[in-house]
């Protein structure tokens, strides 16, 4: 089996790696850098050129780009895996404002350094019962360039992407999609993304967990992972 794995903003392709050597070693799991320099529908298309046919597993930022491939390229997304994800925001006035808070952040990136906002991004409410010992931060402001940052909030952000609820209806490989039971924004967006797909989506819930659920519980996700691609095989 073929995983390919898309890590979310500001992190790196080792932001799996708690959760990859959990997984059974026979299985061809790589975890890809989300490329730079493209929009957001250019991204997803570089990242299926990259990854090839596989069941596509992505974190926030990188579940919308591995949702968007998948609605793109269905024949390279065997299944799709959606942790903490969205299909983007359908109200116009709302995208818009979102854009301004990206560009605001941007800025923020550009005046204070990588470290700094980095540690601020981190502060949020979202990423509350995200220890700092397990949030790699240390490989974040390594690896992250003030433009790199910039660009994934400009061109990689639910602003700058357009909606794809009206396209999920026509998914037909299985979808996985995975929340933190302590993430109610985007368990209630779970529920939503399971019901605009269809019968093919099944919603599991990781206990004690927020939105970096496979940061702060990664036994549990590889567990689940796991199981549901386990059973998907035997069908």
């Amino acid at each position: 089996m073929r995983l390919r794995l898309v890590h979310g903003f500001s992190l790196t392709a080792r932001s799996w790696e708690p959760m990859e050597r959990l997984l059974p070693p026979e299985w061809d799991a790589q975890a890809l850098e989300v490329p730079d320099g493209l929009d957001f529908v250019g991204t997803a298309d570089a990242l299926g050129h990259r990854g090839g046919a596989a069941v596509w597993v992505g974190y926030s930022m990188g579940a919308r780009l591995c949702l968007q491939l998948a609605l793109d390229r269905p024949d390279l997304a065997e299944s799709l895996v959606l942790m903490s994800g969205t299909a983007g925001i359908s109200d116009a006035r709302d995208r818009r404002a979102r854009r301004e808070a990206d560009e605001r952040l941007a800025n923020d990136v550009e005046r204070d350094g990588v470290g700094p906002f980095l540690d601020r991004w981190l502060d949020q409410r979202l990423f509350e019962t995200l220890p700092r010992d397990v949030a790699q931060l240390d490989i974040r402001a390594r690896q992250n360039t003030v433009a790199r940052l910039q660009r994934q909030l400009r061109q990689l952000g639910q602003g700058a992407q357009a909606p794809l609820w009206d396209r999920l209806r026509t998914l037909d490989m299985p979808v996985l999609v995975l929340c933190g039971q302590w993430d109610r924004t985007y368990s209630d967006l779970g529920a939503r993304l399971v019901d605009a797909i269809g019968d093919n989506a099944a919603l599991a819930v990781i206990p004690k967990a927020g939105h970096a659920l496979h940061l702060e519980r990664p036994m549990e996700v590889a567990h689940e992972l796991t199981a549901w691609l386990e059973r998907g095989r035997t069908r």
